[in-house]
């Protein structure tokens, strides 16, 4: 008697071991943001770029969700790595981004990059929650796609065809798998550009091959790179698979990011979302779909869109927008504005069309 009961408890102690490492094999997100996203300033001196506002939500929570549909996984952790305050991350930065990792159910960690030494660097600052299969996505753009990951491939790299290639890290393909990496090649040789998006089935042996960088000190212009790992995993026998994606959205400088907000714009449209508050106050004015419109947001003599987003808080008189990333607490008065970015309690007054003001920016 007392043998069998051994043995049941023996098989239910195997069976809970195998439902924990289930568990444990739950989808990560890993999320490199920590660049102080100089080209995008001066919207960047108060907000860093991955939490800038596009169509009512940060850069950083859209790549996260457009992530979490695509691979229609259980996300288990989403790692966040950010620069220190003295780059300009304000102290409430991990606040919001354990936020966006709560609204997908997920656990929510966040590591600080003290100083920038690559790509695979700043991944490694997350090698606490490198592990397993996951994802790795750096925050510098959007994107919409309809692809599955494959449970056979060791990865997949995200890849987009750009008509000039050289200003982009590269695939070469061979019978469906990545045969090379190619950093900005002077000379021809693929025009699928790697967007900054990756699938590990083994996070793992990731961290263990930057280990191996940083132990011996192995660089390339003074930085840990990721590419280098992705070489070594290659020629050791893993098979990367690319993931095309159909759009793909660049925020890193004023015009890309205003051009943003449009597609993003034209997608929730498309989708049947309706993104205009329900307690705009319209005096004299008019709204042009797709548009974002925050909440407490008052128009005047106005006509608005398409292609607009205006955040909470903000007043706008005497005035025509089109084309434009507008975000909250602004006052906007006597203005025709078209390819314009506007930040946070700015204030403006005047007769130029296409402009940039950053936060707390005042022009009259």
């Amino acid at each position: 008697m007392f043998f069998t009961h051994f043995k049941y408890s023996k098989m239910f102690l195997i069976m809970l071991s195998c439902v924990l490492n289930i568990e444990k094999e739950h989808m990560k997100i890993i999320v490199p943001m920590a660049g102080i996203g100089s080209r995008l300033r001066p919207h960047t001196l108060t907000v860093p770029k991955p939490l800038t506002v596009i169509a009512g939500k940060p850069i950083v929570q859209r790549l996260v969700e457009d992530i979490a549909a695509v691979i229609d996984e259980k996300i288990d952790e989403i790692a966040f790595i950010i620069g220190p305050a003295k780059k300009g991350f304000p102290a409430n930065t991990s606040e919001h981004l354990l936020k966006i990792a709560k609204g997908l159910d997920a656990k929510g960690t966040v590591y600080i990059q003290e100083e920038a030494l690559g790509t695979a660097h700043a991944l490694f600052c997350a090698k606490d929650s490198l592990s397993g299969p996951c994802v790795v996505a750096y925050a510098d753009t959007l994107f919409k796609a309809d692809f599955k990951l494959d449970a056979n491939a060791d990865g997949a790299i995200w890849v987009k065809k750009v008509a000039d290639p050289s200003a982009f890290g590269v695939v070469k393909l061979e019978n469906g798998f990545i045969k090379d990496f190619v950093e900005k090649p002077k000379d021809f040789v693929s025009d699928l550009a790697i967007i900054g998006i990756y699938y590990f089935k083994d996070g793992d042996k990731v961290r263990d091959e930057i280990q191996y960088l940083i132990d011996n000190n192995l660089r390339e212009n003074n930085e840990y790179q990721l590419t280098n790992v992705l070489e070594t995993l290659k020629r050791d026998g893993a098979k990367f698979i690319p993931g095309t994606v159909d759009t793909w959205m660049d925020c890193g400088k004023k015009d890309p990011t205003v051009d943003t907000n449009k597609q993003v714009l034209q997608f929730e449209h498309k989708t049947g979302n309706n993104l205009v508050s329900d307690d705009v106050v319209l005096e004299n004015s008019e709204i042009i779909q797709p548009c974002y419109i925050g909440k407490n947001v008052v128009l005047k003599n106005t006509k608005i869109g398409p292609y607009v987003s205006i955040g909470e808080n903000s007043f706008v008189e005497n005035a025509t927008i089109t084309n434009s990333l507008i975000q909250t607490n602004v006052v906007i008065s006597n203005a025709k504005l078209d390819n314009a970015m506007i930040g946070n309690h700015a204030k403006y007054d005047g007769n130029f069309t296409s402009v940039s003001l950053g936060d707390y920016t005042e022009l009259t």
